[in-house]
């Protein structure tokens, strides 16, 4: 089942697939696309995703990954085989250096993700190459306060 969409500079089009635990690229016409990310079963292994959500793609078609399950974000460089645990990746909770079911995200052009962490009712800011986030919005409990986020996506 697809969940994310991205398209990068090139129009190719970027699919997760929530079932196959993968990412594949597809160009105009493509009918099986090309693995890029995951696709060896479900598991935590940095060849493996669990529930891959949503994707970015940046302008050297590096991939990131929101691996839901798994709490963390990776990145699958161009032709990788593995990716790279770029934030969480230490279970799920609530201190600085996790993630409670990471969903949408963005990378900025100095490699910064932002991730909606979804459980936590927060948006996480982590530099790149940084070990831990910060907390940029929410992160106030869930609720309906103008500080409080229900489950960001």
């Amino acid at each position: 089942m697809c969940v994310g969409l991205a398209m990068d500079n090139q129009r190719y089009l970027y699919i997760s697939d929530i079932e196959k635990h993968e990412v594949r690229r597809y160009e105009i016409g493509d009918k099986n696309g090309t693995l890029v990310a995951g696709g060896n079963d479900r598991g935590t292994g940095l060849n493996q995703l669990n529930i891959p959500t949503a994707i970015f793609v940046d302008q050297q078609q590096t991939v990131y990954v929101s691996d839901h399950n798994n709490h963390r974000l990776m990145k699958w460089n161009k032709g990788a085989k593995e990716g790279i645990v770029v934030a969480g990746g230490h279970g799920y909770g609530n201190a600085v250096t996790q993630l409670y079911y990471p969903t949408g995200m963005f990378v900025d052009t100095l490699g910064t993700i932002y991730v909606a962490d979804s459980v936590n009712h927060q948006v996480m800011r982590w530099p790149k190459g940084a070990a831990q986030g910060t907390v940029i919005a929410g992160g106030n409990g869930y609720g309906e306060g103008a500080n409080q986020f229900n489950y960001p996506y």
